[in-house]
């Protein structure tokens, strides 16, 4: 079983490179966002208020991680919306539940998120911290944008990007901050093959100690 843990802001890569890392080691996969991703589009699609604690617990029950649609569910409307419902102690808990027993499940798994390494999988067998300058972050959002024909002010997203970091950073419950035993990854100037190399470094090291302990 190995458990690889990747935390980090909006941007930085972790997505990306957490599916290059399941791939190659052959690991479960789960974005851990998507969870919180999938209780905001309940909500949206029931035009409940984002403050009503109870329904949002009630779509967290409901969560099914075998059931997330990364299309569906990645619309800049559901992301804003799920920062709002993640500061929800309660929503946490449940949906931490789900994360932790697909972590258990065999061969393992590479889980992405905001609290991996300090909350969900504080045991993982490796944890890295990836980040990127908030105006790096920003222009890759640009970018990523216009490739699919859509329009989008720098400025404005750079800013949204700010005030979600703030909104990660500063909540009381389990707040996005890089475990003591994480390996830093800054891929501001880093490309997404760089940073797969990089992290396998880490990894391959870790399982190396791991094995010989």
């Amino acid at each position: 079983m190995i458990v690889i843990a990747i935390d980090g802001p909006a941007g930085a890569g972790k997505g990306t490179l957490a599916r290059r890392l399941a791939d190659h080691y052959r690991l479960n996969l789960l974005d851990t966002g998507l969870t919180y991703r999938a209780v905001a589009y309940a909500l949206l699609q029931h035009a409940l208020p984002l403050d009503n604690v109870s329904a949002a617990e009630t779509a967290a029950r409901q969560v099914d991680l075998a059931k997330l649609d990364r299309a569906m569910l990645s619309a800049h409307a559901v992301g804003e919306a799920a920062s709002k419902v993640a500061v929800y102690p309660t929503v946490r808990r449940i949906l931490v539940e789900k994360q932790r027993d697909f972590a258990k499940t065999p061969p393992g798994a590479v889980l992405d998120g905001r609290d991996i390494g300090t909350v969900v999988c504080p045991d993982a067998d490796i944890k890295l911290y990836v980040t990127a300058s908030a105006e790096v972050r920003a222009q890759r959002r640009l970018a990523e944008i216009e490739s699919i024909g859509g329009s989008a002010n720098f400025s404005e997203i750079l800013a949204d990007i700010v005030r979600r970091d703030e909104r990660d950073m500063g909540r009381a419950d389990s707040p996005l901050k890089p475990a003591d035993d994480a390996h830093l990854l800054d891929t501001s100037e880093m490309a997404i093959e760089a940073a797969f190399l990089a992290a396998k470094t880490i990894i391959d090291d870790a399982l190396a100690k791991r094995d010989k302990a």
